[in-house]
Order: structure tokens, then C-alpha cells, then sequence
């Protein structure tokens, strides 16, 4: 029955706790077993290795639980704004939200981003205070600025009401107040009573129509169409018409397939099923060429359901085959084409992404830095290697004026902190609009910036306050270009011969600068090996072996005393990059190199 299904999202800024408390959900509606090992694991949602190294969603999961006589189907959506097109494809198969906010941090950029989103789509929220055992916890206040944002968001009078509850996600305790109960009943109680059934066309004559809202694919029964059925019923082996919009053209194209497999949600599995009813998020096989967006449908004349809207890209980078001449080396994909392949895979399920091709490679663009270093850091471990270049800001022509991409940035730091980020922002041409003292003591800050100047912040940030700045960014529209941000860095330390790097060339080059490799590793001419002091580009040589005479046979590095060396990881990588730098990655190594590897062409280049 209909009446009987619930579909929430679970929404929230990073780190505020929901996918805990999908945990806790799963756990308490007795999914698994008192013996299976899902009992004692956490962030059991999170299934990518970068999810779990990065302790971020990255991709929107589905699940589902029984509470009495519903079945709640919950979807796990990304809290960082890089990744909202999940959060907009999936939104669309929810009725309704639990919005998680810390009780320390109170409402972050992000939680009015995914809120904002919910309440365009007329979601009904329900709001849950996490972490309210936190020393520096404040309730009250955090209650009346969720309050406030709401007041700032609702779109009609209905949307202001909301019921709150309060919880520790972690410990599996919510309740109506502060007093907790041993488990989570009142959330349960909460989904069931305050979320809607779900809305769907009672029509059914018409036949059947579901909105494909996400892809999986298996190596047995292939690619498989996620999404909530809004109308009729869809069954096992019945022939469908699969409804697809042109994106160039605005199209509406329209063919024909076959329902292999119904499946419905159980726990963390699918079970497969005869038939599937309005209402219910499923999974049907068997539709080969069902993209994100299209409407699968039944009856003589089907009808399409709207598209999914998605916001623009931002950024883009450029991915292609690695030109080194270390290339070949490392990776099990190499060419041109294994790369081309990988990027129209993923752009079946990561649909915010568009790639376009630039030279011997391709043009890829998507919502932010995290979003585009995610696919890349994937495809590294994937096997595949390539060069990646800076990442360059996407603009759009409005009226005939060009405009830049502008984002709402959010920095908490320490007080003594609070001049170096200053400084850093305004050598950015940040926009300050507010700053204050939170209740643990920091400093919050928020600007207005351009997506330009955004790039490579994050790395000076975190250098200047020694790794404790906490920021996040907020999409914030577009405004004219008034001049393109030109970054600022010291010089590159350049390999000028190719071979072996020595620890008697290196304890002379790390007076220059700061080393980015160790000794005994390959290095080619070109390639960087280091920061300079200075402003301007170093050839050095870090090959070069300590001079042997007849009375010694053999050198000793014994007595040099190396200072440890940079290691970079990937986003770090990117960061670094100028125009006239690339990204070598491989399955084993990082490596910066200048794009033109001859040191007189690059200077005769540069002079031009």
C-alpha cells in the first residue's frame, strides 16, 4: 500500500552526523541480524574507500528499513556542495527530509544549500539537533537560528512549521527534548506521522511512470534505472517506453525496452519482486540506454515526467594521456581512448559533470575542486594514468556581458590566526560580510569570492593557521568579470637533467627551497622537483653523484642530513598547478612537471 511507504532524505552539512544516524536507523528496525557484522560497524552507508578515507558522502545511497507495519525507504545524500548533483537527483524521490544539525555548529553553508533545495521541491522537513552532548553544545541558540534560516528560505507559511527533535546520533538516543530516550522510536514515530505519503498520480489507466534518478550496474545482470514510480505499477518482463529529452535540441525522443528484473529496497540489498507499486523507490534491469532524467513508461501513449534541473558547472580541468617520459610506466590504461571511455561511463551517473575534447585529451567540468579531484583520485585507482592540468573557471555570457561564477565562503579559525586570514582574503579580493566570536572561542568569517580566487586557498589556509582553518563554500550566483585573479607563488625547483635524484644533489638544492621528492626516485628534465625561495623558476640538477678520486671507491651519503621532504596530496597537487604546469598521475606516483620539459624553449616561450 502507498499509504504505508515513507521517503526521506537525510540532509545536513558535512560532519553534522546523518550518516550515523543511518546507522542508528539500521540498526534499531532490526535490518540485520544481532550476529551480522553490520552490528558493529559505523558508517555503514559510506561504501567508497574515499568516503571512508575522506569521512565524507560522496554519492547518494538508498536503503530501506520496516518500522511496524511502513517500510521507510531513506536516502543518504553529500553534504559538501561540490556534489549537489546528487543531492538534486535524489532529492527528487523523497517526500519529505530530516535535516541534521550540530548543536555546537549550528546551521552551516551547506545545511542552506541541501535545506534550500528541499524546500524548493516542497519537501516537509523535519529537524533533528545532533551531538547535543557536545561540552560546547548550544541548544537554544542553535534551535533559534534554524529558526531564522527557514524564515529566510520557506517559500509559503506552511514550510515554518516544523517539528524539532533532539538526539546523539551516535549513541542511537533521540527524543522530544533534551531528556533522551534509550533509541530512536521518536524518529521513527517522527517519519511516520510528520512525512506525507508519497505523492503520485492515482491514474493509473494512464499507465505506469517512473523518473530514473540514479544508476548501478553489476557484472550479472548489467546496468540498472533507480528511481520512485509516480504512477501505476511496473512489472517483471512487461515492454516500456523509455522517455528521453535531447539535451541540444529539446527533443523529447522516445524507445523501446523490456523490464528484465523489478527490484525493492531491503536494508542494504535488493530483493527482487513480481511487481512494483506507486510510490515505492525501485530498481529495474534490463533498460540498457535509461539515463538519469528519463521517464520510463507503460501504456499507448506514454507520458514524460520533468527532467531533472541541475545548477552549471563551475570548474573545469584538463584530464588527458600522460605525455611524460616516465609515461607507461605505472598505469594499466594509457591511451587516449581507455580514458575517453572511462569519462562517458562516468558521465551515466555523475550527471553534474560535462566533458567536452581539448587537444589529446578532454575538457572536463563540474562543481568545485572536491568534485573533480574525487573522479580523478577514482580513476587513479582504477588503474589509469594521465596529466591533469590547472583547473580554470567556467564563465557564461548573460546579455552580452561575461560573468564569473561567485561563492559565500565560511572560515572558522583560531584567534591568532585571524591576520593571516585576512591578509590571504584580500590578496583574493574577498568580499567581507560578517564576522564573529563562536561559543568555542573562534573566529568565523564569511565572504563573498569568485570561483577564480578560490583555488588554491584552501592549501595557504591551512599552511598559514598549521591545519586548524575550517572552511566551506556555498554557491552564490554570478556576477561581470572585473579582471581575472591571477595567482601568486613562489618559483618551481627544476629538474635539469634526467636520472636518479642523490641525496649529495639534494642536501645542495634544499638550501633553494623546499624539496618535494626524496632521494632515489627517476626524474626527468622538466619536472618539478621542489619550491623556490624566490619568485622565479630554478633549473637545478638533483642527479648529480659526489665526485670520486683514487683514494675513495665508493661514495658515502652517510653524513648528509636531509631535511624531510613535501609530499603532496592529490587536491594539494592541483592547487599548485600555473598555466604552464601540469599534473602527471599514476596508479604509484604524483608528479609536477612544466609543460614544456626543454629549459630553452620554456624560457624562449615565457620571453613570447
Amino acid at each position: 500500500m502507498t499509504q504505508n511507504i515513507r521517503n526521506i532524505a537525510i540532509i545536513a552539512h558535512v560532519d553534522h552526523g546523518k550518516t550515523t544516524l543511518v546507522d542508528g536507523l539500521l540498526k534499531q528496525s532490526r535490518t540485520f541480524r544481532d550476529n551480522q557484522a553490520e552490528m558493529s560497524q559505523t558508517l555503514i552507508m559510506d561504501s567508497m574507500d574515499q568516503e571512508h578515507e575522506r569521512g565524507i558522502t560522496i554519492t547518494a545511497k538508498q536503503t530501506s528499513v520496516y518500522y511496524n507495519d511502513y517500510k521507510i525507504n531513506i536516502i543518504d545524500t553529500p553534504g559538501h556542495a561540490d556534489f549537489s548533483g546528487e543531492v538534486e537527483r535524489t532529492l527528487n524521490m523523497a517526500d519529505g527530509v530530516l535535516l541534521v544539525v550540530d548543536a555546537q555548529e549550528g546551521p552551516m553553508p551547506q545545511t542552506k544549500f541541501v535545506l534550500q533545495k528541499a524546500l524548493s521541491l516542497k519537501l516537509k522537513p523535519v529537524v533533528i539537533i545532533n551531538k547535543i552532548d557536545k561540552p560546547a553544545a548550544r541548544i537554544e541558540e542553535v534551535g533559534s537560528e534554524i529558526a531564522d534560516l527557514f524564515l529566510e528560505l520557506a517559500s509559503d507559511e506552511s514550510q515554518l512549521n516544523y517539528p524539532i527533535y533532539y538526539a546523539i546520533a551516535r549513541d542511537g538516543k533521540a527524543g522530544k527534548t533534551t531528556n533522551l530516550d534509550d533509541d530512536l522510536h521518536v524518529i521513527f514515530e517522527s517519519i511516520i506521522n510528520d512525512i506525507p505519503a508519497p505523492k503520485i498520480d492515482e491514474d493509473a489507466s494512464k499507465g505506469a511512470q517512473l523518473l530514473v534518478a540514479a544508476l548501478a550496474a553489476d557484472n550479472y545482470l548489467g546496468k540498472y534505472a533507480i528511481g520512485k514510480i509516480f504512477r501505476g505499477k511496473l512489472k517483471k518482463g512487461e515492454t516500456v517506453t523509455v522517455m528521453h529529452t535531447d539535451v541540444e535540441t529539446g527533443e523529447l525522443q522516445n524507445s523501446r525496452a523490456k523490464i528484465e528484473n523489478v527490484f525493492v529496497y531491503k536494508g542494504l540489498g535488493r530483493e527482487e519482486v513480481s511487481e512494483a507499486e506507486a510510490g515505492d523507490i525501485v530498481a529495474v534491469s534490463g533498460i540498457a540506454q535509461a539515463n538519469i532524467g528519463d521517464t520510463i513508461a507503460t501504456g499507448e501513449t506514454p507520458e514524460a515526467l520533468p527532467t531533472i534541473e541541475l545548477e552549471p558547472p563551475t570548474l573545469s580541468i584538463y584530464i588527458g594521456p600522460n605525455t611524460s617520459p616516465l609515461k607507461g610506466q605505472e598505469g594499466e590504461f594509457t591511451t587516449s581512448r581507455q580514458i575517453a571511455e572511462r569519462l562517458e561511463r562516468e558521465l551515466e551517473t555523475n550527471i553534474a559533470l560535462k566533458i567536452v575534447p581539448d587537444g589529446l585529451g578532454y575538457k572536463v567540468s563540474g562543481r568545485g575542486e572536491l568534485h573533480l579531484s574525487v573522479l580523478i583520485e577514482t580513476m587513479r585507482r582504477e588503474g589509469y594514468e594521465l596529466e591533469t592540468g590547472r583547473p580554470e573557471v567556467v564563465y557564461k555570457e548573460n546579455n552580452g556581458v561575461k560573468q564569473e561564477p561567485v561563492e559565500e565562503l565560511t572560515i572558522e579559525v583560531e584567534p591568532e590566526f585571524v591576520g593571516a586570514v585576512s591578509q590571504e582574503l584580500g590578496i583574493r579580493k574577498a568580499e567581507l560580510k560578517s564576522q564573529e566570536i563562536t561559543s568555542t572561542g573562534a573566529t568565523r568569517f564569511v565572504y563573498e569570492i569568485t570561483t577564480a580566487a578560490l583555488i588554491g586557498l584552501r592549501n595557504n589556509l591551512l599552511t598559514a593557521t598549521k591545519g586548524t582553518a575550517i572552511m566551506s563554500t556555498l554557491p552564490n550566483g554570478y556576477r561581470p568579470v572585473e579582471g581575472k585573479y591571477k595567482p601568486e607563488r613562489n618559483g618551481a625547483l627544476i629538474a635539469f637533467e634526467p636520472g636518479t635524484s642523490t641525496a649529495y644533489a639534494l642536501d645542495a638544492a634544499q638550501a633553494r627551497g623546499i624539496l618535494f621528492i626524496p632521494p632515489g626516485v627517476p626524474v626527468y628534465q622538466g619536472m618539478i622537483v621542489g619550491l623556490s625561495n624566490k619568485k622565479d623558476d630554478l633549473d637545478i640538477n638533483v642527479c648529480k653523484e659526489k665526485q670520486l678520486t683514487n683514494m675513495r671507491t665508493h661514495a658515502s651519503d652517510g653524513a648528509i642530513q636531509l631535511t624531510p621532504y613535501t609530499q603532496y596530496s592529490l587536491e594539494q597537487c592541483i592547487d599548485f598547478l600555473l598555466d604552464d604546469e601540469l599534473l602527471e598521475v599514476t596508479p604509484k606516483s604524483l608528479r609536477l612537471r612544466k609543460r614544456q620539459l626543454d629549459p630553452v624553449k620554456r624560457k624562449r616561450e615565457n620571453r613570447a
